[in-house]
């Protein structure tokens, strides 16, 4: 099976992503990981979108380029960058079924009205954070219509693409929550967490060092800085 991660990067959480790389690569050295970088990609005339003052992070609408940059072949894995796993990556590609365009974990997530932990606004939809953690299926027949001028068509909105508007209910293959562990929302008996979600903040907010699983990001911090101190 081809695969490959990609990782939403945002400038304004540069050391969220590089702990989310490392927690990955600590499990799996080999795997490629490519981050969602906006600028490349619009250096590079892949992605032209005017920026969207609604959109929660730099990353909401490029995710939706995965087939695309995979060349609409194998299955790749995309995450939000706010992610810390701890366990391989494999296992949670070991779940893709050909029957799917996507996988996703169906939360039922309903945070509440008001600002993020980034000061962007919270906002509430159906299928909230299905779009957090995605297996793609990018030689699925359906997942053609996401296409570079697709996804740069301003008369596609972000729940468009956020809800998987373009799929067929039967086409969406549900995951384990234990892969999209949402902090504060899922409890104990749900699970066991096995990629941790800081969605609505994590411990690298000066607000949110205490939030549920800050050790466990903590601690994934203190190793990447261990063996690569130039790094932070």
């Amino acid at each position: 099976m081809t695969k490959q991660v990609f990782v939403g990067y945002d400038t304004r959480e540069d050391i969220a992503y590089q702990v989310c790389e490392y927690s990955i690569k600590r499990y799996n050295p080999s795997i490629k990981i490519v981050p969602l970088v906006q600028q490349e990609l619009r250096q590079k005339k892949i992605y032209w979108r005017e920026i969207d003052k609604l959109a929660s992070t730099e990353f909401t609408f490029t995710r939706f380029l995965v087939p695309h940059l995979m060349n609409y072949k194998g299955w790749a894995l995309f995450i939000d960058c706010d992610i810390v796993f701890l366990e391989d990556v494999n296992n949670l590609f070991s779940l893709a079924d050909d029957r799917y365009a996507v996988m996703c974990v169906k939360h039922e997530f309903k945070p509440k009205p008001g600002l993020k932990m980034d000061g962007q606004v919270q906002t509430v939809y159906p299928r909230k954070n299905w779009s957090s953690v995605v297996l793609w299926n990018c030689a699925h027949p359906s997942n053609e219509k996401i296409s570079v001028d697709s996804v740069n068509n301003p008369n596609y909105d972000g729940a468009f693409f956020h809800r998987f508007s373009w799929l067929k209910d039967e086409e969406i293959g549900e995951l384990p929550c234990d892969w999209n562990w949402l902090v504060g929302w899922y409890k104990g008996g749900d699970g066991t967490p096995r990629a941790i979600h800081y969605t609505e903040g994590g411990p690298w907010f000066k607000n949110y060092r205490s939030c549920e699983f800050n050790q466990q990001w903590k601690e994934c911090l203190q190793e990447m800085m261990l063996q690569s101190p130039e790094t932070c």
